[in-house]
């Protein structure tokens, strides 16, 4: 894994958010509170602002897509903002 100190930030995200039954982006925030819509994909920050999720979600089905997991740096060249666009 090319990024290890993100292995168990991730997994403590996936644990919440795999229970998480949410049926809009208040909902999310309402456990992430630093949760931001940015096109059709929601950001969250894990790690200690560390790392960045990028999920798109289904709400009437309860499931987020992830889309990206990115350092901090990568998050910030934008390369994967098309992707939310759509």
């Amino acid at each position: 894994m090319k990024h290890k100190a993100a292995t168990q930030p991730l997994d403590d995200w996936y644990r919440i958010a795999k229970r998480g039954n949410w049926n809009n982006l208040a909902e999310v925030r309402s456990v992430y509170s630093h949760a931001d819509l940015v096109g059709c994909c929601i950001v969250f920050n894990v790690g200690g602002n560390k790392y960045r999720l990028i999920a798109k979600p289904d709400f009437t089905r309860h499931i987020l897509y992830v889309r990206f997991i990115l350092t901090h740096k990568e998050y910030d060249e934008g390369g994967w903002k098309s992707d939310c666009n759509r």
